[in-house]
C-alpha cells in the first residue's frame, strides 16, 4: 500500500498548501449530485451519497452546500447533468493510472486529459488495459506523529478492517467498501482523528521506478487531479518514503 499512503500524504499536504477550498468543494459537489441523481436523495438508502456526503463533512463543507447539491442532482434545483468516465492511461516508466472525472463535455474533457498525459510523458491506453490492476478499498489516513499504529490496529479490526500499516508519517487504514463507513465510525466513536477517508481505487502491487521518474509521475499525477473535471487519480507508482522531489 506504500505508493497509495505516499501520495495520500503528498496530495494532503500540497491541498493544504494550496489552500484549494473552492475546486475541492466543486469536486464534492458534483460527486454529491450524481450519487443523488442515481440513487436518491435519502443518504440511508444510497451508500454512495452517504460517502459522498461523508466526504464533504470531512472538507468541512458548510451543510448548505451539501443540500443544494443534493436538490441539483434530484432536479429541485437547476443544475449541470454530469457523465462519468473513467480514463485508463500509462505514465512514465510503463506506470498505470486511473483517472476519474465528471463532466459536463465529454469532448472537451478527453482533449485536456489526453493533452495532460502526453505533456507528461504518458498516454491513454485501451478500455481494460490497467483497470483489471486496481479494486475499490476504502482507505482512511492516519497522523503516523499523532498516533501509534497499535492505537488504531485494536479498534480498526475489531469493526472489521482488512489491515492497517504505517507507511512513513501515515497510518493507513484499509476496509472492504461495504464496511467502510462501520470502521470509519468505530475509530471516530474511539476519538481517532482521520486526515482523509475515500472509497477509492487502490492497487493490487506497484512499480518503483526511480527518483527521476517517480518525481515525473507525481507531477503527471498532480497536473491531473488539478483538473476541474477530475474526481480521483489512482496509479500503481511505488514512492519510497526516501523520495526526494526533483528540484524545478
Amino acid at each position: 500500500m506504500s505508493g497509495h499512503s505516499k501520495w495520500a500524504t503528498i496530495k494532503h499536504k500540497k491541498g493544504a498548501a494550496d489552500a484549494k477550498r473552492g475546486q475541492m468543494f466543486t469536486k464534492l459537489i458534483k460527486e454529491i449530485s450524481i450519487a443523488a441523481r442515481l440513487g436518491g436523495g435519502d443518504a440511508n438508502s444510497n451508500p454512495r451519497l452517504r460517502t459522498a456526503v461523508l466526504k464533504a463533512r470531512t472538507a468541512n463543507m458548510p451543510k448548505d452546500n451539501i443540500d443544494r447539491a443534493v436538490k441539483k442532482g434530484l432536479g429541485e434545483l437547476d443544475g449541470v447533468s454530469y457523465t462519468e468516465i473513467t480514463y485508463e492511461a500509462y505514465g512514465p516508466g510503463g506506470v498505470a493510472i486511473l483517472v476519474d472525472v465528471l463532466t459536463d463535455n465529454k469532448n472537451r474533457t478527453a482533449a485536456d486529459i489526453r493533452y495532460i498525459l502526453n505533456r507528461g510523458g504518458g498516454n491513454l491506453g485501451e478500455a481494460g488495459s490497467v483497470s483489471y490492476l486496481f479494486k475499490r478499498k476504502g482507505v482512511i489516513g492516519y497522523d503516523a506523529a499523532k498516533y501509534t499504529e497499535d492505537q488504531i490496529l485494536e479498534v480498526a479490526l475489531e469493526a472489521g478492517a482488512e489491515d492497517v500499516s504505517t507507511e512513513g508519517d501515515s497510518i493507513e487504514v484499509t476496509t472492504d467498501p461495504d464496511e467502510f463507513e462501520k470502521v470509519l465510525g468505530a475509530l471516530e466513536t474511539a476519538g481517532l482523528a482521520h486526515n482523509s477517508a475515500e472509497i477509492t481505487k487502490v492497487a493490487d502491487t506497484y512499480i518503483l521506478l526511480d527518483n527521476e521518474k517517480t518525481g515525473k509521475v507525481i507531477r503527471l499525477i498532480e497536473n491531473l487531479d488539478d483538473h476541474d473535471d477530475v474526481q480521483s487519480v489512482s496509479s500503481n507508482i511505488d514512492i519510497p518514503d526516501d523520495y526526494v522531489p526533483p528540484e524545478e
